[in-house]
Parts: structure tokens; C-alpha cells; sequence
């Protein structure tokens, strides 16, 4: 039994409705029907009346969730018990950030901003992007680090979050140079010599983003998927060896383009490419959860910054 699947219940349970809890929960409503059946399996009984609309519980259901709600406190206060007596939990910002964040934008972000802010002490926890939003609303992280756009959004309660936009982000596709610098593979390649295609799996963020780019375009491309992963890292590896055409983020293959090893291949056209922004995510402090000291300090610094980016420099004399 997951901890996930109470927390899911809990929210049928007060939402009565599979398709908003399904939302609030970051997951599609087959994918949260899933994890109810799977409790009840766990259980041995039915939580849920389907017969009746709205969803409501059955007398089970009813009992349970008193039961899950004590189950759900339990753990969260041993989880607060044992963070409270980790060395320097209160002085440590952990965030969670997916795994290309973690590797291209997060070292450089920190180092600048340890120059502007100061020191701080951190803990990096790198997942997907789905897992990372999770950690944020289930209260493991201080602060989320991740990409957004408008029809791939993070869907975070803008009545419980606080949001700050530190920079944008472009994917678009790269191919291995040839001596002369030239990319091996230059799209829109063509249907009776479609391109080599080094894709995301399906449920990896960057690989919808890749699903906008393909549906959008008015150019078409001809693509032969030789390879996935849920990591652009990996297929930026598989890339540099020459296996075909991969979507990377611009952060993530700077040295390679500058070195030459890597080259753009959709001979700078911007038809196929997405740009992405790159957000920054807390829960709101309230008098009951007012969170860490160091994590109010750094984000009123960093509203500050963007405030003072705003107001324009009023000239000498002026």
C-alpha cells in the first residue's frame, strides 16, 4: 500500500468527483481510477458506490476515512519528526527540480545567486517533472524548480503557491557535426528517407513538448524513431555518437554546440522549436506553516530583484 493511494481517497472523498480529484492530483482520471481500485484490491473492499452520481462513499468508505486521515497524519508527522532532527534542516533549502534542470540550469543558477544572495545550504532532489510537482504539494521540498508552458502547465493552486519566473527555455532538435561542422542529420528529412529520430518517451514533459512541436508544424517532418528514454542527458549521449536527431534544451548542449560537436538541425528555422518558461514554485506561508526562515529570505530577495528589474534607471539629473 502506497501512502499516494490514501492521499488520493482522501481527496475522492471530499471532492466526490473522480475527474476533479484526478486534477488536483496531477494524474489523468484513468491513471487516479488505477489507484483507488488498487486500495480497495490492497483493502479487500469497495471505498467507492459506483451505482450512485455524485461519487459517494460506501458504509466501508465512510469508515476508512476517518482511518486514513489518522494513517496520512501519522506520517506526516513522523516525516516533520525526523526532518526537524537532520542537521541543519532548518538552515537547508531542499528542492525539487526535474532531472534536465538539475543538470543544466540549477549549478549555474545557484552559483550566480550565491554571488548576489550569499551562501546557502541546499538538497537537490531530481525526478520527472510530475513526481517533482507531487513532492511540492505533498509537502517534501521547499522549493520547485521546473519548465511550464501554457498547454503542458503546472497546475498548482494559484490561491496556495506563490510563483516567480526566473528565465525561459527553447527545445529544439540537434545532430551530431561532421569534420567540416555540418550536422549528420538535417530535418525535415523526407518520406522515403525519414531521419533517425532519438525521442522521449511518452510520458516524460519534454517529449510533449517535442508532440506540440510535430503538431504544430506546417512543415512536416520525417522522423524514424530509432531510440527513447525519459532523459534528454541520455539523448543528448546518443546524439553525440551519431545515432540520429534529438530535441534538447539550448542549457543543456552549449558546450557541445561551441565546441562543435553538436550543431542544430533544423538549419535555424524557428518552425520547429518550443520555448518553455522556467518557474519557481513555494506553498505560501500561512501562520500554520509559516516554512523556513532562509527559504522567506531568498524569495523576498529574489521578488526584489525582479521588482528592481522593472523599475527603470532613472537618468542622472533627471
Amino acid at each position: 500500500m502506497e501512502s499516494k493511494w490514501l492521499e488520493d481517497f482522501i481527496s475522492l472523498a471530499e471532492t466526490r468527483s473522480f475527474s476533479r480529484s484526478a486534477e488536483l492530483r496531477h494524474v489523468t482520471q484513468p491513471a487516479f481510477s488505477r489507484r483507488i481500485q488498487s486500495l480497495e484490491a490492497w483493502l479487500g473492499a469497495d471505498l467507492i458506490d459506483r451505482t450512485s452520481y455524485p461519487t459517494r462513499l460506501t458504509p466501508a468508505g465512510e469508515v476508512f476515512y476517518e482511518q486514513a486521515l489518522e494513517m496520512l497524519g501519522q506520517i506526516s508527522n513522523a516525516r516533520a519528526l525526523l526532518r526537524g532532527k537532520r542537521p541543519t534542516a532548518q538552515s537547508t533549502i531542499d528542492f525539487a527540480v526535474p532531472h534536465t534542470l538539475s543538470l543544466t540550469y540549477m549549478p549555474k543558477w545557484v552559483t550566480e545567486l550565491e554571488q548576489r544572495f550569499g551562501a546557502f545550504n541546499s538538497r537537490l532532489m531530481a525526478l520527472n517533472v510530475h513526481d517533482a510537482v507531487m513532492t511540492m504539494v505533498e509537502g517534501g521540498c521547499d522549493l520547485l524548480l521546473c519548465y511550464h508552458h501554457p498547454r503542458q502547465p503546472v497546475q498548482l493552486d494559484a490561491s496556495r503557491y506563490d510563483m516567480i519566473l526566473l528565465g525561459s527555455e527553447t527545445l529544439r532538435a540537434y545532430s551530431r557535426c561532421d569534420k567540416t561542422g555540418e550536422p549528420d542529420f538535417l530535418l525535415p528529412g523526407t518520406p522515403d528517407h525519414p531521419l533517425p529520430f532519438l525521442s522521449y518517451t511518452s510520458n516524460a514533459y519534454l517529449g510533449r513538448m517535442v508532440e506540440l512541436i510535430l503538431a504544430d508544424t506546417d512543415k512536416p517532418l520525417y522522423l524514424d524513431k530509432r531510440y527513447e528514454t525519459d532523459m534528454a542527458e541520455g539523448l543528448k549521449m546518443m546524439a553525440l555518437e551519431g545515432h540520429g536527431v534529438a530535441f534538447l534544451p539550448q542549457s543543456a548542449v552549449v558546450r557541445e554546440v561551441r565546441a562543435k560537436h553538436l550543431s542544430r538541425a533544423d538549419a535555424g528555422q524557428t518552425d520547429w522549436e518550443v520555448n518553455m518558461e522556467i518557474r519557481l514554485y513555494r506553498e505560501r506561508p500561512t501562520a500554520q506553516r509559516p516554512g523556513k526562515p532562509i527559504v522567506s529570505r531568498l524569495w523576498d530577495y529574489l521578488r526584489q530583484e525582479i521588482e528592481d528589474a522593472r523599475v527603470p534607471v532613472r537618468r542622472r539629473g533627471g
